[in-house]
């Protein structure tokens, strides 16, 4: 076993091969450093998420350091020696003693960063398998497999399904989570509009309740999700419904909800247009079934106004689907793929 060892790369983003190399050189050393190569003028994901991912990878192995290192480098291409022996001398700084090992991917050859500026160290190579982190990136979601649970969080895409009352959403936020087996989002205040028996009679505190239980179930369901969640209703719809409750407490809500809004995040939105038959199960408004299109109007110009694009989805069920898929896929696909 070595006294002290390091393993060190970008992580952008950490992939299964990373963690296999980390538990392997962590079983190898009393002290394990993971160093962390922050480029400020390179296009990465924030270095605080990457010290995230591998921090929850390894906490409960006990021997584990994690240390970040940032240059402002334009491009790897032009992290040259200059950069390598003066970030070198920061890690060994860091570390305060022998570096017995240094651990890396068999991507390396004699004139590499870790022989020139490591030379007192011994050199321990994991043979390399097809994942690659060039490669990831140019396909996150056909490559999904590639990523542990702690980082594919940050890259699931959020599809909200908005629209009117009966206009199919919560069936077609179900089917859709089913279609590309993942998790969704129920509309939240579906149970709390009838603590009084009928959504007419609602509190002040139940809308406060919605918004902020509607983005914890969000928040939740995204460590579940596989590549997509599906959202049904968010807190836009919710600031329309409180327009049919005269309280006072409202305009307290609507401040809530705008703040809410203010820190929601999309990558797809999908509006359905009131063009399905109506149906009535028990506690919809009948002033919105008299007038569906005026409504769904008003949502529409609501989500405008709060600086939101979304797709319209109408025509029938079928035909709501297959759009809905297709947006779906189109999201998915991997850049410059038709």
């Amino acid at each position: 076993m070595y006294n002290t060892g390091m393993y060190g790369g970008t992580f952008n983003p950490l992939h299964m091969g990373h963690a296999d190399c980390i538990i392997q050189a962590a079983n190898m050393c009393r002290e394990l450093y993971i160093v962390i190569s922050e480029g400020k003028e390179r296009a990465e994901v924030d270095v605080r998420v990457r010290y995230r991912w591998i921090y929850q990878l390894t906490k409960h192995i006990g021997n584990v350091k994690i240390i970040t290192l940032s240059d402002d480098a334009p491009t790897k291409a032009e992290y040259t020696r200059e950069y390598w022996m003066r970030d070198a001398e920061k890690v060994k700084s860091q570390v305060g003693g022998p570096i017995d090992v240094v651990f890396c991917g068999s991507d390396y050859d004699e004139n590499s960063f870790w022989n020139v500026c490591y030379p007192e160290s011994k050199l321990h190579i994991f043979k390399r398998n097809e994942i690659s982190s060039t490669e990831l990136r140019r396909d996150i979601y056909g490559h999904w497999d590639w990523l542990p649970r702690v980082v594919r969080p940050y890259y699931v895409k959020k599809v909200l399904l908005m629209g009117g009352e009966s206009t199919g959403k919560s069936t077609l936020t179900i089917n859709l989570a089913n279609r590309f087996n993942t998790a969704y989002i129920d509309e939240a205040g579906r149970d709390i509009s009838e603590r009084s028996g009928t959504d007419l009679l609602m509190l002040s505190e139940d809308f406060t309740e919605i918004l902020l239980q509607h983005k914890l179930n969000e928040i939740k369901a995204m460590e579940r999700a596989d590549r997509v969640l599906f959202i049904d209703t968010d807190t836009l719809v919710t600031q329309f419904y409180m327009n049919f409750l005269s309280d006072p407490g409202i305009e307290r809500n609507r401040a809530l909800s705008d703040a809410i809004d203010a820190v929601n995040e999309y990558d797809l939105i999908l509006f359905l247009e009131p063009d399905v038959e109506f149906v009535q199960d028990g506690d919809r408004s009948e002033i919105i079934r008299d007038d569906r299109v005026k409504y769904s109007e008003q949502i529409k110009e609501l989500i405008r106004a709060h600086g939101r694009n979304f797709v319209t989805v109408g025509g029938s069920y079928q035909e709501r689907y297959e759009k809905a898929v297709a947006e779906v896929e189109k999201l998915l696909r991997a850049p410059g793929e038709s």
